[in-house]
């Protein structure tokens, strides 16, 4: 199976299934000697992990990354960097009911018929459990990236929306609710709508905004790897996502180019940032801010027409332990692979000017 890696200079080859031994990877081309806390990325997976909150999926994992390699008194070596994360909570049978049958809007489908084989429990590698060790990898990039700092948060829960610009927001308040919305009042609001939503055995989408700060100027490479292009690629990667944009996105398309141009001022900065944070591919020194966008859960615990693997009509029922929405715990997810692609750059950048 090809697609398990990411990045170029600073690259993550992850393994595993959902309910398989465990997940792990491989974090390569990480520099010498920077200095490690080991609590962030684990503040990380711990934001991350199942059985958080009463509004997401009530699986039961302690999510600890153990390190095998890499990394010597505190500190990265320059060599591979290995780990792991044990799967604890495995409860193969909540899937027997489906082994035949293929869920709606699920990878089920497209892998049995890409692979001609399918591992059912818990979606096996399609899971969105594998991205538990984005995070941890993401989790040394940040480190890496320092000053820079990333930070994203859930801006809409279905028609729930906030209505402030980033800049308005106190982003201290992001982990004072378990939906990881800035708004005390709108948080309440969606956490009362994603209880509705999964009493009724349904789901629901939402949108995740991140800013990236302190970001240099000159990060990116022309034509086919520009950095917006590679964050849209790192985001669209992640399960269920289906829309991405940056700066000033679908919007600015409404609004004449008098009025969207950011205009610099002298000291190399812009009075506005239509534009993101990116303009020809490259980082111009203003906050990096998207948008991306999750579907609803494709699992529902309500009764749905299908096909089983004979393309006969069957219903599928509902069963097991899944999200009602996947915004709260993509939160570290997104700010994981920002971190990544961020990295990545940060060292192509370095090379350059050598």
């Amino acid at each position: 199976m090809a697609g398990n890696s990411f990045g170029k200079l600073f690259k993550l080859t992850t393994y595993g299934e959902s309910h398989g031994k465990s997940i792990g990877g491989i974090i390569d081309g990480c520099p010498a000697n920077l200095e490690l806390d080991i609590d962030k990325i684990q503040l990380d997976l711990d934001r991350r992990k199942p059985g958080q909150s009463a509004i997401v999926t009530q699986r039961k994992e302690s999510d600890v990354v153990e390190f095998y390699s890499g990394i010597f008194e505190g500190k990265t070596t320059g060599t591979p960097i290995g780990f792991q994360i044990p799967n604890a909570d495995q409860k193969s049978k909540d899937y027997d009911h489906i082994k035949d049958k293929f869920r709606p809007s699920h990878a089920d489908f497209t892998y049995t018929k890409k692979y001609g084989n399918r591992d059912y429990r818990g979606g096996g590698r399609s899971s969105a459990r594998e991205t538990a060790c984005r995070v941890v990898a993401g989790g040394i990039a940040k480190q890496l990236l320092q000053p820079m700092q990333i930070t994203a948060f859930t801006s809409a829960v279905g028609s729930l929306k906030l209505s402030k610009n980033y800049q308005d927001l106190d982003f201290n308040s992001i982990e004072n609710n378990p939906v990881r919305c800035p708004d005390e009042n709108l948080a309440k609001d969606m956490v009362k709508y994603i209880k509705s939503v999964r009493k009724q055995g349904d789901t629901i989408g939402g949108v995740v905004t991140c800013v990236i700060q302190n970001v240099p100027v000159g990060l990116g490479e022309p034509v086919f790897d520009k950095l917006h292009a590679e964050l849209g690629k790192a985001m669209l990667s992640i399960n269920a996502v289906k829309g991405f944009e940056y700066g000033s996105g679908f919007a600015g398309t409404a609004m004449p180019g008098s009025k969207h141009n950011d205009e610099i001022s002298t000291d190399g900065t812009t009075k506005t940032n239509h534009s993101g944070g990116v303009q020809g591919g490259i980082s111009n020194g203003m906050d990096i801010y998207f948008n991306v966008a999750f579907k609803p859960v494709a699992t529902l615990i309500k009764d749905q027409d299908s096909i089983d693997k004979n393309h006969q009509k069957v219903t599928v029922q509902g069963k097991g332990r899944h999200d009602p929405c996947v915004v709260p715990r993509a939160i570290p997810i997104v700010e994981a692979m920002a971190a990544l692609v961020m990295a990545d750059y940060y060292l192509l950048d370095k090379i350059s000017k050598v």
